[in-house]
This record gives C-alpha cells, sequence and structure tokens, in this order.
C-alpha cells in the first residue's frame, strides 16, 4: 500500500504506527518498514478495497482465498461467542463480561500469526486470542460467572489467564522472554493491552526491561479510543506508538480493522523477535464498539455520530465485501460460517449453564502451593461459621 491509500491521521486520533522493515525468516530484522510513521499500516480499507504495499504483501503472500475464508469465519465466531456472552450476563448468568466488539481483526489477525510454542500474556478482553490458542469455550466463562479464580491452565494452551489488573501481564510477558533467552530458545511472549494501560508504570517498566536486555516480547496495544469512560486523547497527546522509540524499541501502528495488515506486522513483530532482534511496539488503531463492561454505559460519556462513523469500517464487513468481490461469499459459504458460529455458541452457553457451583470452602484452594497457618485459620473460622448454621435450634428458643 502506498501512502496515498493510508487512513489519515484524523481517523485515528491518539494512535500511532511504526512500520517494519526486513523478512520474515533470515538475519536479525531491522526496525518496521515505516518506523516511527504515524499513518497506520493499511491493506484493507474500510470499503474492503485491497491495497498493494511494497514491504508487507510479502508478510502476506500466502494468504490465499481460503486463508481469506478462514480468518473471516474466525472474526464471525468470536463475535457470536461475545454477543452470546453478553446476552448471559444480560440474563443474570455471568456477574461481567468485558465485549471486543469491533475489536475481531485486531485479536484474530495476531492470534493467527502466534506459533504453538509461542506465549501469550493478555488483559481481560482477549477472547478472540484464546479462542485462536484453543482454549476450552467453558474456560472463557468460568471467572465472569464466579465459578473459579482462574479460568484454565496456562500450559494447556500457551496462554496465561486474563490479567484484570490494568497492564501487569507486560511485566510478566517481559519476563517471560528474558527466560526464553536463558534457554536458548527461539520462542516470543506476546503482550495485549489496552491504550490506557500505557499510563500505568508497568507497561512503561516492561519495555525498559525489554529493550535493556533484548527480551523476544511483542507489545501489542489495542487503541480502542477509550480507557474507560476517558477518550485516548486525554492522556495521549501524540500517537501511542512514538513512545516505544524512546525505549529502544521499534514500534509500527496498523490499521486494527484490517485482519491482513494486522496479520503481517505481527508476523514481523515475531520473526524479529525469533531471530534475535528483540522486542517489538504493536499499535493497532481499532475501536470499542460496545461498553467497556457490561457494568458500563457507553452512551453516557460518547457521541453517537462517533459510534456511526467507526461503524462504517468493520473489520468483518470489509472483508466480507473482499470476499463478495473475489466470489468467494457464497449462500453456501455464509450458511456454513453461521451454522459453526452458532453451534459454537450453543456450546458456550451450554458450558455456562451446566457449570456445577463451587462448594463454599472451595474458595481456600489453590490460594498457596504450600500449607500457610494463616489461611488455616481463616478457613477454621469460616468452616465453624457455617457449621453455625446447621445447629438445630434449642428446645423453646424462637
Amino acid at each position: 500500500m502506498t501512502q496515498d491509500h493510508a487512513l489519515q491521521g484524523s481517523e485515528f486520533d491518539g494512535g500511532t504506527r511504526v512500520p517494519a522493515a526486513g523478512t520474515a525468516t533470515g538475519a536479525v530484522l531491522p526496525g518496521p518498514a515505516h518506523d516511527g510513521a504515524d499513518e497506520p499500516v493499511q491493506l484493507l480499507d474500510h470499503l474492503g478495497v485491497r491495497h498493494a504495499h511494497e514491504h508487507y504483501d510479502a508478510l502476506v503472500a500466502d494468504v490465499d482465498g481460503a486463508a481469506l475464508r478462514k480468518l473471516y469465519e474466525d472474526m464471525v465466531v468470536v463475535r457470536r461467542i461475545d454477543a452470546e456472552a453478553t446476552a448471559l450476563q444480560r440474563q443474570g448468568e455471568l456477574a461481567l463480561w468485558p465485549p471486543l466488539l469491533g475489536q475481531e481483526a485486531a485479536q484474530i489477525g495476531s492470534g493467527r500469526a502466534l506459533r504453538e510454542d509461542d506465549f501469550v500474556f493478555s488483559s481481560y478482553r482477549e477472547n478472540a486470542v484464546a479462542y485462536c490458542r484453543g482454549v476450552d469455550l467453558t474456560d472463557l466463562l468460568r471467572v465472569w460467572r464466579g465459578n473459579a479464580s482462574s479460568g484454565w491452565d496456562p500450559y494447556s494452551i500457551n496462554m496465561a489467564t486474563p490479567q484484570v489488573i490494568i497492564g501487569a501481564q507486560t511485566l510478566h510477558a517481559t519476563g517471560y522472554a528474558m527466560g526464553i533467552l536463558q534457554d536458548g530458545d527461539d520462542a516470543v511472549a506476546m503482550t495485549y493491552f489496552g491504550d490506557g494501560a500505557t499510563s500505568q508504570g508497568d507497561v512503561n517498566e516492561a519495555m525498559v526491561f525489554a529493550a535493556s536486555y533484548q527480551a523476544p516480547v511483542v507489545f501489542f496495544c489495542q487503541n480502542n479510543h477509550w480507557a474507560i469512560s476517558e477518550p485516548v486523547g486525554l492522556q495521549a497527546h501524540v500517537p501511542i506508538a512514538r513512545r516505544a522509540p524512546g525505549f529502544g524499541i521499534p514500534s509500527v501502528r496498523v490499521d486494527g480493522n484490517d485482519v491482513l495488515a494486522c496479520l503481517a506486522v505481527t508476523r514481523e513483530a515475531l520473526a524479529r523477535a525469533r531471530s534475535g532482534g528483540g522486542p517489538t511496539f504493536i499499535e493497532a488503531v481499532t475501536y470499542r464498539m460496545g461498553p467497556h463492561t457490561t457494568a458500563d454505559d457507553p452512551k453516557r460519556y460518547r457521541d453517537a455520530n462517533e459510534l456511526e462513523d467507526w461503524a462504517s469500517r468493520d473489520p468483518l464487513a470489509r472483508l466480507a465485501t473482499l470476499l463478495d468481490s473475489l466470489g468467494l461469499l457464497d449462500a453456501d459459504y455464509t450458511d456454513s460460517v453461521k451454522a459453526t458460529a452458532d453451534a459454537v455458541a450453543a456450546e458456550l452457553r451450554q458450558g455456562c449453564l451446566s457449570m456445577p457451583e463451587p462448594e463454599p470452602m472451595d474458595v481456600f484452594k489453590h490460594v498457596y502451593s504450600a500449607p500457610n497457618s494463616w489461611l488455616d485459620r481463616q478457613q477454621d473460622h469460616y468452616e465453624r461459621y457455617l457449621a453455625s448454621f446447621e445447629q438445630a435450634p434449642q428446645e423453646g428458643s424462637r
């Protein structure tokens, strides 16, 4: 894609892109092809038109019609998962849910670039990435239903359970990446966070260590324009990706609603990390079309016109348009995709509703890996408290 085809900065207020250069394999890659540039890398525009790019086309040269269809199916399925989970929360079956509506391309594009032995450290919104990693659907909901303190075994899918403490997962990812260096492996740690998290000390400290040790970690910032009710422009007066070069980390700004561009820049960042090139910072400029969580009402702080404007850049619609132009969006295919999404949603709902209720004493399990007298004392007190409700009332008492 030439710069003439790039989305203008006014369409992506508060974001930054810093492109990458190099090849997908071989020698250590230099910084991104447009390192430091503000306009986002874009291969598929909001009208569904595919634009050539002299650098990034090579990184998605293997993405043929079948692969495009698979990316589209992924996005349709995760949007359906999101809608079903939101409905379950509204029906009282989940205590809370963090919607990802509008961010499907950023998560699917980056998630499908990962290798099985890479390790992901995410926030609480990366349910599409978890889907890419093969998480059991029921495990997506355990924490939000209040049935467990953790959703899944991290080592079973090479993805840590979601981090609710804003930005803390970036430190975990950097530490893990430093361990990869010690092991002499070529796996990569990938960490996801939002624009709001970039104001947290943890994120900045993680980048200091990652740059210092040239750790194989990719920082993937989903700039969805809102840190709950605060617009990104309040905390980022320049594109966010401009910050990373100050730490010595190459960065790239990408159209986060373009699944092909997200796939391309992530592949490049992963290749750089594997070949000894150290960390990369990716800012995927996207938009949160729903609430921050189901406890939030975005209508209280967000202009409806802004939502309408971003809805016209919907990541699913633009890929559907491209598929249609290639003759790949026939009725049989769309019916198959819908059937797959409906089956996944049904499995998700059934898994939620059939989840056994935890026993009262389960809250004390897996808190510490070794015996702990302080916790034992609390457990004893709680057992006696519960037992007091089971005692028969004294004769003559009211």
